[in-house]
């Protein structure tokens, strides 16, 4: 399985905006486009439904060597054969989510400022998030942080940083170019004519920045 320094474009397979009969195709486009974690995330499904489909997916990014990760779920991870969790600022710390996720699960946490993310890198995650970098129909709530803080938070911390909120293909360079290294692609990828296509389009730009 590829390692988070391996990392460079995280894909998140959200109900939101994927139908639930299409997440096994969108993931698998995902996946065939060169994204490098998938994450389910499915606010507001019952327990049950979230099992139903990260048993779905979890085999397609296990046959990709591609790292397996549940929005919120800590405590169905070992249970859907995931990698591990991703949990917000106002979820489970870091620490329980690891006792309920188990030994060896990947824990991420969001993260809204440079000092929230100084703040979670005293958790001891394997990966923070950090943004919304710009508005996002996602996240509708958050107010955006833009990039400005971007080279400081990765002047700060050593732990793997995936840059989120708006970024897309059309502003990718751009966000790359102030001081990003991983990035958190959603709608971009996910309401494409041509997922796959798209994401390969932004690996791209990754692997010409030497981000990938």
């Amino acid at each position: 399985m590829k390692t988070l320094a391996e990392c460079s474009l995280y894909g998140i397979v959200d109900t939101g905006y994927v139908a639930r009969e299409r997440l096994g195709t969108i993931t698998s486009q995902l996946l065939q486009g060169g994204a490098d974690i998938i994450q389910l995330r499915a606010k507001g499904c019952a327990p049950q439904e979230v099992i139903a489909m990260a048993l779905e997916i979890a085999p397609l990014c296990r046959a990709a060597g591609i790292p397996f990760i549940l929005n919120d779920h800590s405590e169905l991870v070992r249970e859907v054969g995931a990698d591990g969790a991703h949990v917000g600022q106002d979820d489970l710390s870091v620490s329980e989510a690891r006792r309920l996720a188990g030994p060896g699960a990947i824990i991420g946490k969001s993260t809204h400022s440079v000092e929230q993310a100084i703040a979670a890198s005293a958790e001891s995650p394997d990966y923070i998030g950090f943004g919304p970098l710009f508005a996002t129909p996602t996240k509708p709530d958050y107010t955006p942080i833009g990039t400005e803080g971007i080279q400081e938070v990765h002047a700060q911390l050593s732990l793997p940083i995936f840059c989120i909120g708006g970024i897309k293909l059309s502003n990718l360079r751009h966000v790359l170019d102030t001081g990003a290294q991983r990035v958190v692609i959603v709608s971009d990828l996910l309401l494409a004519d041509d997922p796959s296509g798209r994401t390969a389009n932004c690996k791209s730009v990754l692997n010409l920045s030497g981000r990938a």
